[in-house]
């Protein structure tokens, strides 16, 4: 009988050993403190608010838009200037000709 005794016992002391096993590893999963307080969600969109700050200060700033007056090109039609168009155009073609 002694055996069976010993048997028991010890299956006994695993049995408590397992539980308490099982609560130190739900006491570690369990957060403490200020981490208990955060909301997981909450924080991945505070993390989305804080790229999205840091990316907008990275980029530059749109040029300012300059106003600049243009002739119509109906004025610009002067004899010198359809010369020099042309030559230009001529210039042009006989480099994509190459």
């Amino acid at each position: 009988m002694r055996d069976i005794d010993d048997i028991e016992n010890a299956i006994d002391a695993a049995n408590e050993q397992t539980e308490n096993m099982r609560q130190i590893q739900e006491a570690l999963a369990t957060p403490v403190g200020a981490s208990a307080d955060f909301d997981e969600d909450e924080l991945e969109a505070e993390l989305e608010d804080l790229e999205e700050e840091e990316l907008e200060e990275e980029l530059p700033a749109p040029p300012a838009r300059i106003s600049a007056h243009v002739e119509p090109l109906a004025k610009q039609t002067s004899s010198s200037m359809q010369s020099s168009d042309l030559s230009e155009l001529t210039k042009l073609q006989a480099e994509m000709a190459l």
